[in-house]
């Protein structure tokens, strides 16, 4: 049986180096990223990524740097004006030098906010990934679980779904759980819904990231983060965890433009925001954050 998608990671490649992650094996090919509609530069770019060889531990300023070299190479050839960073639960290690401004990512909204603002409900027994949303009172169809929307669904009506259910649980809007649940806590002071969209500067989307690498249990707990990050749907594809997708190297991504990547094996995470749709640069960046390096 097929599950319909539109995510990018639905349809990828899996590298044969890193086929003993249950993320990386499960990848089929995806004819997107592999078309030529994308530009000249993120190719050669991608081959320059093949080619440096860089330290798997962030924690090394010399890997860290090498890391970051690799990274701004493939953005600067593809997209030069497109936002980005990378980091580790340490914080950012490399990125665009942000001024603080408040960036549009209303695409990241079930992922900021709905995804944890779910977690925590869990996390308090006030929700049950398994219990049909009828029997908390809310309007879905017969069977409908919080599992089933997270794993099975995607797109704007599975988000509504549960955004109600959130919101019925508690007496309080989306914006408001998420702002006290979840970004005031980590400090994500400029994040915040306005103008129909969700916005918040880089630094925000950084200190969410790092807590999800982190070993730190709040606000989102480790138990909600380890239960999402992986596989949910058996042998149904393609393959999701908990609202996030599978992907190359060990990381699980959710997103287009813009799009973050985690990957808990190698303690790191990474966000781009392109300024026009991604084409090959979605997973040339991917590969230059995350991809294993040769060896010298």
């Amino acid at each position: 049986m097929t599950l319909q998608s539109d995510h990018a990671d639905a349809a990828e490649p899996a590298d044969t180096a890193a086929r003993a992650d249950v993320a990386d094996a499960v990848m089929p090919t995806d004819g997107a990223e592999r078309a030529g509609g994308g530009r000249g530069a993120a190719t050669a770019g991608a081959g320059r990524v093949a080619d440096a060889v860089c330290g798997a531990d962030l924690a090394d300023p010399v890997g860290a740097v090498c890391v970051a070299e690799r990274v701004r190479d493939v953005v600067q050839g593809a997209d030069p004006d497109a936002v980005w960073a990378f980091g580790g639960p340490g914080g950012v290690h490399g990125g665009t030098a942000g001024d603080g401004s408040a960036l549009d990512v209303g695409g990241l909204v079930p992922v900021l906010a709905l995804w944890p603002v779910i977690g925590s409900l869990v996390a308090e027994n006030e929700l049950r990934l398994h219990t049909p949303l009828a029997a908390y009172g809310v309007e879905a169809e017969p069977g409908v679980t919080t599992h089933h929307l997270l794993s099975h669904s995607t797109g704007p009506v599975a988000h509504a779904a549960l955004t109600r259910l959130a919101e019925h649980l508690t007496g309080s809007p989306l914006a408001e759980l998420a702002a006290t649940r979840i970004w005031h806590p980590l400090g994500m002071t400029g994040t915040r819904f306005a103008d129909g969209t969700l916005r918040a500067p880089l630094a925000d989307l950084g200190r969410f990231l790092v807590h999800l690498v982190s070993s730190v249990d709040h606000p989102v707990s480790r138990a909600w983060i380890t239960e999402s990050l992986r596989i949910r749907t058996g042998e149904l594809t393609p393959s999701r965890g908990l609202l996030w997708h599978p992907s190359r190297h060990g990381t699980w991504s959710y997103g287009e433009a813009p799009a973050v990547w985690v990957s808990p094996r190698l303690h790191r995470w990474a966000i781009l925001l392109p300024t026009h749709p991604p084409g090959p640069l979605r997973q040339t960046f991917r590969d230059a954050a995350f991809a294993p390096t040769p060896s010298p």
